[in-house]
C-alpha cells in the first residue's frame, strides 16, 4: 500500500551536512505520519524525527537544532537535513510511515518502512 525509497546517505566528516530523501508512494492516509529512524550497529532502532500531514514536527532531543525534517507534498518526498554531524550519528537511516491516530497522533508503531540509507560520520 505504501512504498518508501530512501536516498542521500554517504560518508562525511564530523561537522558536515547531509540531506536524506525518501520518495513515497501509495495510499496517502496510510502515510499521514512520516518519520525518520536510525539504527547503529549493535544498538536498537531509535526515532529521529516525525512530521504529520499538517506539517507539525517533532524531534528526538539529541537531534533538536541540528536536524530538520520537511516534506514536499507535491512531489511526495520526505527530507531530513542533517547539520553539524557527529560520529555518533553514524547509522542506517530509515524512512517510515503510518496513518494518523485520532488519540495518539503520530506516536506508536510505524507500519511501512524503506530499505534504509547508510550515513557514516568520521571524526
Amino acid at each position: 500500500q505504501v512504498q518508501l525509497v530512501e536516498s542521500g546517505g554517504g560518508s562525511v566528516q564530523a561537522g558536515g551536512s547531509l540531506r536524506l530523501s525518501c520518495a513515497a508512494a501509495g495510499n496517502s492516509d496510510s502515510r499521514a505520519c512520516m518519520g525518520w529512524f536510525r539504527q547503529a550497529p549493535g544498538k536498537e532502532r531509535e526515532w529521529v524525527a516525525v512530521i504529520d500531514r499538517d506539517g507539525s514536527t517533532s524531534y528526538a532531543d539529541s537531534e533538536k537544532g541540528r536536524f530538520t525534517i520537511s516534506k514536499d507534498n507535491a512531489q511526495n518526498i520526505l527530507y531530513l537535513q542533517m547539520n553539524s554531524l557527529k560520529p555518533e550519528d553514524t547509522a542506517m537511516y530509515y524512512c517510515a510511515a503510518r496513518p494518523f491516530h485520532l488519540v495518539y497522533g503520530c506516536a506508536g508503531t510505524y507500519e511501512y518502512w524503506g530499505q534504509g540509507t547508510q550515513v557514516t560520520v568520521s571524526s
